[in-house]
C-alpha cells in the first residue's frame, strides 16, 4: 500500500517554473514505478511523465518533452515533476501515481494502482 501527497502547485506566468513534489509513505516505494499526469477541466486525464525505480530510464509526452523533468529520491521516497516555461495550456491538475506494473502501456491511468490527491497548476498568460 503506498499513499501519496503532491504539493508545490500554484499560479505562475507564462514562462516560469514550477517544482512539484510527490511524498510516498510506505516502505517499498523504491519498487514502483512512478509517474504524473494532469487533468483539465472538461478534459481526460492526461499522460505527462513517467520514471522507472532506479530512475535511470524517463519518458515523457509530447506536450511536455524538452520543458520537464521527471526526478525521484528514494532515500526520501519522493519523486518530482520540476516544470520549465509553463504555457497557459499547462493548466490542469497535476497528479502523481504509483505503478506495480512492468509491462504494458504506461501512458493510460488505469495502468497505475495508487494515486495523490492533486494539485493545481495555472499559468496565466
Amino acid at each position: 500500500q503506498v499513499q501519496l501527497v503532491e504539493s508545490g502547485g500554484g499560479l505562475v506566468q507564462a514562462g516560469g517554473s514550477l517544482r512539484l513534489s510527490c511524498a510516498a509513505s510506505g516502505r517499498t516505494f523504491s519498487s514502483y514505478r512512478m509517474g504524473w499526469f494532469r487533468q483539465a477541466p472538461g478534459k481526460e486525464r492526461e499522460f505527462v511523465a513517467i520514471i522507472t525505480w532506479s530512475g535511470g530510464n524517463t519518458y515523457y509526452a509530447d506536450s511536455v518533452k524538452g520543458r520537464f523533468t521527471i526526478s525521484r529520491d528514494n532515500a526520501k521516497n519522493t519523486v518530482y515533476l520540476q516544470m520549465n516555461s509553463l504555457k497557459p495550456e499547462d493548466t490542469a491538475v497535476y497528479y502523481c501515481a504509483a505503478r506495480t506494473a512492468q509491462w504494458g502501456p504506461v501512458t493510460m491511468p488505469n495502468g497505475y494502482d495508487y494515486w495523490g490527491q492533486g494539485t493545481q497548476v495555472t499559468v496565466s498568460s
